[in-house]
Parts: C-alpha cells; sequence; structure tokens
C-alpha cells in the first residue's frame, strides 16, 4: 500500500506544478498588465533647474534635430516656410483615428512619438499610422523620464518600444523624443548623457520649436496660436494624440493646417526635413539599393533595439523620404516582436475579465460573510433557548465505531475519552489491516481501562469506507456514532450528540470538531479556520436544512438510515460528504449539534495539510459529480439540490478558487495604483474577516488571543489553501484518481479538560 501511495503521489507531482505554473502566468499576465499601464501620460511634469554647463552652445541654440554625425552632435533645423507636425504618447483607440483621418483629408504627413506600452495594446493603429504615409518615432515604453534612470533601465525603454514597433507595423525606427522633453534649450546635464549615449547608438533625438500646449486644454484659439511659429519661421510642432482628453485637439487641428497653408507653409515630416537640409541623395536612395542613415551615419542601426535582426541596407515601404527613418525589422525581433504583441493581447483580455471576476468573488464572499453571521445568530439563538428541545431525551446505548489503520499513537487515548462518556456505549474498533500493532494496542487499553464494552475486530486492508461498513455491520445498537481513531471525545459528548435523534425524522447529526493540538502556528491557522469556516458554515447550513458534510471526526447516524443509502460509499475520497447528500436524498434531516465537541489532530505539517486537504478537496467535487442529479430531485429531498448543491459549489469550490484574485488585485494596486488605498482595502476586508472570526470564536467561547494569528493565516495559509484547491480541480478535470494517503500522528491530543 506504501508503493501505491508513492506511485499515487508521484503522479500528482506534475498536477502540482501545473497548478503553480497557473498561478505564476497569472501573476506575469497582472505584472505586465501594470508595466503597461505604470508612467504613460502627464506631460505636465516641470523638472528643477539644472546646469547645462556640459551641454555645447551650438547645440543649445541650434535646431530642434539633433544627430551625433560621425560622433559630433549636429543640430538641425526646420527650413521656413515648412511644418513638422509632431504627436506624442500614442496611440490612442479615441483620438489617433481621428487625428490620422484629419492628416489624410488634408494630405498632411506627421511624425508621431509613441509610447511602446500603447503601440503594445493598439498595434492595429500603428500599423494604420505607418501605412497612411506617417513616419514613427521611440517615446520609451513607459514615458518614464530617462534623466533619472539607470542605464539599464533606459535600454530597456528603448529596446522594448522597438520590439512592440516590429511587433506591430514590422518596422524599427530611428527617431527619438525624450518625454518631458521641449525646445532644445532645455537641455541640461542629467539629460545631455542619454542624448549622446542614444546617438552614438543611431538615434535621431526630435526637439520642438513651437509647443501648442494642447495638453492644457486652453480652448482651440489659443491652441492654434501657440502651434503658429513668427514671421515666417519653420517649426516642430508639438500636439498629441494621446495621454489625456484631446477634443480641442481635433477640432484645432483642421483649422491649424488650414491657417498655415494659407501663410504658404507646407507640411513635411522630421525625416523631410532631414532630406531637404541635407539633399535627397543622402536620404532617399534607388528602391533596393543600400541606404543610408537618414542622419548621415553610414546605415548605423538604432541601437540594439533598433538593429537587431534588422536588414541595414533595406527601406521599409517605398524608401521615400517620408519613411526614411524606418527600419524593416527581421528575424528575432520581429518575432519576439509579435510574441511582446501576443502577450499583450492575452493581458488586455484577461485583467478586464479577472476585474469582473473580482467584483463577482468579493460580493460573493461578503454576502457569504453576512449570510453566515445572520443565519449562525438566528441558529444559536433557536438552540440555546431555554424551552428548546428535540424531544424526549436519548438515553438508550449507541454504538461507537472507530475505524483505525496504524494509530497506535493515538488509539490509547481515544479509548480513555470514551471510558469517560456520560452515556451508555459499545466501541467497536475496526482494525484496517494495521501494521502497527494497533489491535494490541486497542486491547491492552481497554483491559487496563476496565472497559468490558470494547470489541476489536480484525480485518484486511480495505480502506476507511469499508472498515466503517463493517462497524456498522456489526453494531448491536440503532444509532452509531462515528469517530476517528486520532480523536477524543470529552465526556458528554456523545450523549450530547445523539439528542437530535429524539426526532424521527433526523437521520444525521454532525458535531463540533475542534483542533486540539493548537498550540503550534499550523494548528493556530487550523483552529481558526475550523471555528470561523466548518462551524459557522454548520450552522447556516443547519438553518437551510442542507448540510453538505457529517465530519469524520464526529458524526452520529441512525443505523437504518446508513444501510437504505448502501453504507459508506468507496466511489469518493470524501466518503463522510458522499453519504450526507445521498441521506439527504433518501429523505432524511441532517443537523448540526454544537454542544457535542470533539478533539482532532490537525496536521502538524505543510505537507501532510496540504495532502489533508487535497484529498478533502478532491473528495468533495467527487461526490457533488456523483450526486449531480439531486438538482433534478423533487420534494422535501430534493432541498439539497435546490439549496445546498448552490451554495457548496458556490462557496467551496468557485468562490475559494477565484478568491487569489482578491490578493493579486491587492499586490497589482499596491505597486501600480495607489499602495496606500490598496492597503486600506485590504485592512477593511482582514477587519470584516476578524469581526466575522471573532464571532464565531463567541459562539463557540472560545479564546481570542489565537485571532492575532489571523493577519499572518490571510498572507500565507489562505495562500497554500488556493493552490490545493486549484491542485484539486486540475486533478479532477484531467481525470485523476487519488489513494487514500496516512497521515502521521503523534498522539499529542490527550484527554480533554475542556476548551481552552
Amino acid at each position: 500500500m506504501e508503493r501505491a501511495a508513492g506511485r499515487a503521489a508521484a503522479l500528482q507531482k506534475p498536477r502540482v506544478i501545473l497548478a503553480l505554473l497557473l498561478l505564476l502566468a497569472l501573476t506575469c499576465v497582472m505584472l505586465l498588465d501594470g508595466y503597461l499601464r505604470a508612467e504613460v501620460g502627464g506631460d505636465q511634469r516641470v523638472r528643477s533647474g539644472a546646469s547645462s554647463s556640459d551641454v555645447p552652445e551650438d547645440v543649445l541654440d541650434g535646431g530642434p534635430i539633433l544627430t551625433f554625425r560621425g560622433g559630433e552632435a549636429t543640430s538641425l533645423s526646420v527650413p521656413d516656410k515648412t511644418i513638422a507636425l509632431t504627436f506624442d504618447d500614442g496611440p490612442d483607440p479615441t483620438w489617433t483615428p481621428q487625428v490620422l483621418e484629419i492628416l489624410k483629408k488634408y494630405d498632411v504627413p506627421g511624425t508621431f512619438f509613441l509610447v511602446g506600452s500603447m503601440i503594445s495594446r493598439y498595434p492595429g493603429l500603428v500599423e494604420d499610422t505607418v501605412e497612411q504615409g506617417n513616419e514613427v518615432g521611440v517615446h520609451t515604453f513607459t514615458h518614464v523620464d530617462l534623466s533619472y534612470q539607470s542605464e539599464a533601465r533606459m535600454t530597456r525603454e528603448i529596446e522594448q518600444t522597438q520590439l512592440a514597433l516590429a511587433g506591430a507595423a514590422g518596422i524599427t525606427t530611428t527617431l527619438f523624443r525624450a518625454p518631458y522633453s521641449s525646445e532644445t534649450d532645455a537641455i541640461d546635464n542629467y539629460s545631455w548623457p542619454v542624448y549622446k549615449r542614444l546617438g552614438e547608438d543611431g538615434y535621431t533625438s526630435v526637439f520642438i520649436d513651437t509647443d501648442s500646449d494642447d495638453w492644457k486644454r486652453p480652448g482651440v484659439a489659443k491652441i492654434v496660436k501657440w502651434a503658429t511659429p513668427e514671421d515666417g519661421e519653420g517649426a516642430s510642432v508639438l500636439f498629441h494624440d494621446s495621454g489625456g482628453e484631446r477634443s480641442q485637439t481635433i477640432e484645432a487641428l483642421p483649422k491649424y493646417i488650414e491657417k498655415m497653408r494659407a501663410k504658404g507653409y507646407t507640411f513635411t515630416t522630421v525625416s523631410g526635413v532631414m532630406a531637404e537640409q541635407r539633399g535627397a541623395d543622402a536620404t532617399a536612395p534607388a528602391a533596393g539599393a543600400g541606404q543610408t542613415d537618414p542622419a548621415g551615419q553610414g546605415g548605423t542601426e538604432a541601437g540594439t533595439g533598433a538593429g537587431a535582426g534588422a536588414d541595414a541596407g533595406t527601406g521599409a515601404g517605398t524608401g521615400t523620404a517620408l519613411q526614411a527613418a524606418h527600419r524593416e525589422a527581421g528575424g528575432a525581433t520581429l518575432y519576439e516582436g509579435k510574441a511582446l504583441i501576443a502577450a499583450v493581447a492575452v493581458a488586455e483580455w484577461t485583467v478586464p475579465a479577472l476585474s469582473v471576476g473580482l467584483m463577482v468573488v468579493g460580493v460573493a464572499v461578503i454576502g457569504r460573510f453576512g449570510m453566515m453571521l445572520l443565519l449562525a445568530r438566528r441558529h444559536y439563538r433557536q438552540r440555546n433557548r431555554r424551552r428548546f428541545g428535540w424531544g424526549p431525551a436519548v438515553t438508550r446505548p449507541v454504538s461507537v465505531i472507530v475505524p483505525a489503520y496504524n494509530e497506535k499513537e493515538c488509539i490509547a487515548n481515544t479509548l480513555q475519552s470514551l471510558a469517560l462518556s456520560t452515556h451508555p456505549i459499545e466501541v467497536i474498533v475496526v482494525d484496517d489491516g494495521s501494521t502497527d500493532g494497533t489491535s494490541e494496542i486497542a486491547h491492552e487499553a481497554a483491559r487496563s481501562l476496565g472497559m468490558t464494552n470494547v470489541r476489536v475486530i480484525r480485518q484486511e486492508n480495505a480502506g476507511k469506507p469499508a472498515a466503517l461498513n463493517n462497524g456498522v455491520r456489526s453494531a448491536g445498537h440503532d444509532i452509531v456514532v462515528m469517530m476517528d481513531g486520532d480523536t477524543v471525545f470529552e465526556a458528554d459528548t456523545v450523549r450530547q450528540l445523539v439528542q437530535p435523534f429524539a426526532d424521527p425524522g433526523v437521520g444525521a447529526v454532525a458535531g463540533n470538531a475542534k483542533v486540539g493540538n493548537r498550540d503550534t502556528l499550523i494548528g493556530a491557522w487550523q483552529h481558526i479556520e475550523y471555528v470561523m469556516g466548518f462551524n459557522l458554515d454548520r450552522r447556516m447550513y443547519d438553518l437551510l436544512r442542507c448540510m453538505p458534510t457529517i465530519p469524520g471526526a464526529i458524526g452520529a447516524f441512525r443505523r437504518e438510515a446508513v444501510l437504505q443509502v448502501g453504507g459508506m460509499s468507496e466511489d469518493t475520497l470524501a466518503e463522510d460528504t458522499d453519504i450526507t447528500i445521498a441521506m439527504h436524498r433518501a429523505g432524511w434531516r441532517v443537523v448540526y449539534q454544537e454542544h457535542a465537541r470533539a478533539w482532532t489532530e490537525a496536521p502538524g505539517s505543510l505537507k501532510q495539510l496540504w495532502s489533508q486537504r487535497y484529498r478533502w478537496s478532491y473528495g468533495t467535487m467527487q461526490a457533488l459529480w456523483k450526486h449531480r442529479k439531486s438538482l433534478t430531485d423533487k420534494g422535501p429531498s430534493g432541498r439539497f439540490g435546490r439549496v445546498g448543491m448552490p451554495l457548496v459549489v458556490i462557496f467551496q469550490i468557485v468562490t475559494p478558487v477565484f478568491a487569489p484574485l482578491i490578493d493579486v488585485f491587492t499586490v497589482y494596486s499596491m505597486i501600480f495604483v495607489d499602495l496606500q488605498a490598496a492597503l486600506l482595502a485590504w485592512l477593511a476586508v482582514l477587519a470584516l474577516q476578524l469581526c466575522c472570526a471573532a464571532y464565531a470564536f463567541r459562539l463557540d467561547r472560545e479564546k481570542y488571543r489565537y485571532l492575532l494569528m489571523m493577519p499572518l493565516q490571510q498572507l500565507a495559509y489562505r495562500q497554500m489553501m488556493y493552490l490545493v484547491l486549484i491542485h484539486s480541480c486540475i486533478t479532477a478535470l484531467t481525470g485523476g484518481r487519488l489513494r487514500w494517503q496516512k497521515l502521521k500522528r503523534t498522539g499529542e491530543v490527550g484527554t480533554p479538560a475542556g476548551t481552552s
């Protein structure tokens, strides 16, 4: 059996890896989306004055086009009566198409300095821009001021934008405009090294002569006025097609074009200016001929991003001056660019979908808390009324069945607790093929305790369901209590547990399972989970008459009801959930008795905890699938299908699977949105959970000191439970099978002295 369990565990490893990969993929998608949206927009940034002593005077006083021909800084001016119309911060799905339509209508070319993250999100707009005959340049990937970034960050900003261009339009470019730049006289000692470095890599840096300041939204007339150069001078003029609300820009642009044409101006691109200043031979070779760099740099590629995989001697498009700054992307650059665009497309679809899922999960979680608190309070008040009773007191003897497999550490403590029972019982220990002397220890414990009401039945190893069925068949009384071999009862537990059977419609009773080894960190986390999650849930389900599970640690059944539904089934790993649903469908009522308490030994290591919860989660899914036809059951026996099944699926499977969205979006918001607001929201959710947990502890008369562990539980323990559930879902979807696995016990849970 150990070899079989080992093989089964080995088969689960790929599914664990797949679960972790899914979580990693989700994290990567969120990080990519956050990175795409970081820093974009906001041209209002004003840099404090800085020295420009390192910048050559002829650059500060020169034209708006800066190249480093032969390693020497050279600036070019726009010829008189010529406008190089430039647009920053795009593309934008609202404003860029309108700008393109205006330029097409007036047959005017533009030079668009594009933000890489926006290119990645709207690649179709970039392709339209290039195909229309416009020119494009790099405006960094996240619209960050490169003057204050490391060299590695600067390289990433440029290369990633070039990859985005390659993926969107199949080109790279030699043009660059720095975010937050203006005229050349604003170059300082912080920004000058950036332009020098990029110039050495083959980039042409483009500044402005005239700024429309359209981002201020001053009105159409002022935009047109501010964009107009004085005295017939040529100018590199700045507009924006993204980064904010640009309706005034759209209205002003045609008026501006008409006004400038009326003044005798012509429109060109940055490359057009360079061609006119240096001569067409330097920038517009015949199609198919070796093309030199538009800045006269002998065909040097635009850095590693512009040049990687590109053919330096091939011009894009028709090879005209309008497209001279473009390079055809190929090789690794092209494929990496397309991969980037594809990844962004996935992120663009995934994140909004997850946002909707987050809202649904948030509503479900809060709704569940509200429902649990309301119904648990009502349940508590009903069951603790002075006049409440199930009927005549149940005093007849009952059979206690203890299935045991290698329980040498615990079985003596279990029998010792039963020896103190205030209710008449017979004890049936079913030794399921133990190899550690469990049956001998049980015999010896019974003799030493003077228990004449103990029978030990040995069987070949066949599993817990078979052991329980053997015990039921051997039981001498009409009520059977089932408990685990690592569990101990309080003296009054059995008496409390069987009282609901005074109602002839009750077929099974769930008891109140407590974590006995709660003084470790893992034990404390499980203690909180048991009190808050399991027992509040059971109060709610009891009131709704759709209890989904009788815990294996403590449950009582009418023997005839167990036999009626065919006993404990081996079809699932959650035989307790399976039989509980079966009893609902057979017309029996299942209730919760919070005063019947059992103390169980919870897993003491993360590995054992994972194994246990994985089995529970997977077994619950198996049981729900087995009883899926309960959804169409009619009459009183169909109540579980109508009420319980949807609640269990929503609250115990769907919501927990997607609950990590809360944590993922919290981290996402802290990094990319608003740290303080995200932290406050997370603390608010934690406070809500603490209130629910505190109320549950109050109902169960538990000490509140364990709640100090709850914040850490949310950060670590809960994430593990998410992974366990995802692992279980993957196993279920892939048709995997899981065997019972024995947990290691220590026997540290002794005869209880009461709640601690």
